[in-house]
C-alpha cells in the first residue's frame, strides 16, 4: 500500500485497482491525465469540440480495456497518447469514407481531397518514422525524396558508387516504410503480443528474418487480436501514397 500524497499512489496501483473493479481509481486517473490528455488532443484536432470528443472517446476505450484485462499495466499516459493517436487515425480514416449528401448526380472521379487532421497525423507518424532511421538512412533519403539528387550525383559524396547508393535508398525507403508503419500499431500487454507488436511493420514489408517469421506465423494463428492489428496496418499500407511523399498533394501518381 502507498501513503497518502504520495504520488507513487502512483498510477500503477491505481491500474491495479481499476482492474480489480474499482471504477473510483479509474476517476482518479483521469483527473490526473486529463489536461494532459487535452493539450495532446489539440495537437492533433484542432476544432476544440473534436479534441474533447477524441479526449473522451481515448479514456473510454482505456477503461474498456483495463475492465476487460488488457490495457497497461505501467505507463498510464503513453498508452493512453498511443492509443489517442490511434482513434485519431481511425476516426480521420472513416470519416474520410463518408460523405453526407442527398444529390448522387455528384458521384463522379472529381479532384482528389486530403483529410487534414488525418494529414496531420500521418505525417507526424512519418516524421517520427524517420527520426528512427539510422543517420545514413536519413542523409540518403532527404537528398533524394526532399532534394532530388539521382545516385549518381551522390555516389562521389557518399563514398560509393551510383548502384550502391540506390540500393541504400531502396533499402532506407522500406526502412521507412516498416517504421512508418509500426508508428500505428497500439501498444499490447501479453508479452508475445507485444514482440509481435513491435515487428508488425516489418511483417507487413517483408523484412522479417525466418525465424522471426516463422514466429510471427505461429502467434498470429492463434491470436485474433494481432491478426486484427496486422489487418488494419496491411490496409494502410496499401494507400498508394507513401509517407515521404506526403509533401506533394497534386501531380503524384501512385
Amino acid at each position: 500500500m502507498t501513503t497518502p500524497g504520495n504520488d507513487v499512489d502512483s498510477d500503477t496501483d491505481l491500474l491495479a485497482a481499476v482492474r480489480a473493479g474499482d471504477t473510483a481509481a479509474y476517476g482518479t486517473l483521469y483527473e490526473r491525465h486529463r489536461a494532459a490528455a487535452r493539450l495532446f488532443a489539440y495537437g492533433l484536432a484542432r476544432d476544440p469540440a473534436d479534441a474533447d470528443d477524441l479526449v473522451a472517446e481515448t479514456f473510454a476505450k482505456v477503461f474498456a480495456s483495463l475492465r476487460a484485462g488488457r490495457g497497461p499495466l505501467v505507463a498510464f499516459r503513453a498508452y493512453l497518447h498511443t492509443t489517442m493517436r490511434h482513434v485519431c487515425y481511425q476516426r480521420a480514416r472513416s470519416d474520410r469514407r463518408l460523405e453526407f449528401t442527398d444529390d448522387l448526380s455528384r458521384y463522379d472521379a472529381g479532384e482528389p481531397f486530403t483529410d487534414p487532421a488525418l494529414d496531420q497525423l500521418e505525417r507526424s507518424f512519418a516524421a517520427a518514422a524517420f527520426r528512427q532511421l539510422p543517420p545514413r538512412w536519413r542523409d540518403v533519403l532527404w537528398q533524394t525524396e526532399v532534394e532530388g539528387s539521382t545516385p549518381a550525383e551522390l555516389a562521389p559524396l557518399m563514398g560509393l558508387t551510383p548502384n550502391a547508393v540506390a540500393v541504400l535508398a531502396h533499402r532506407a525507403r522500406e526502412g521507412l516504410r516498416s517504421l512508418y508503419l509500426q508508428q500505428h500499431v497500439t501498444a499490447a500487454e501479453h508479452p508475445e503480443c507485444r514482440w509481435a507488436g513491435d515487428r508488425l511493420g516489418p511483417q507487413v514489408r517483408g523484412r522479417l528474418a525466418p525465424r522471426d517469421a516463422h514466429r510471427m506465423r505461429t502467434h498470429l494463428g492463434r491470436c485474433a487480436e494481432c491478426r486484427g492489428r496486422l489487418a488494419e496496418i496491411r490496409e494502410i499500407d496499401g494507400f498508394r501514397h507513401g509517407p515521404y511523399r506526403q509533401r506533394h498533394h497534386a501531380g503524384t501518381a501512385g
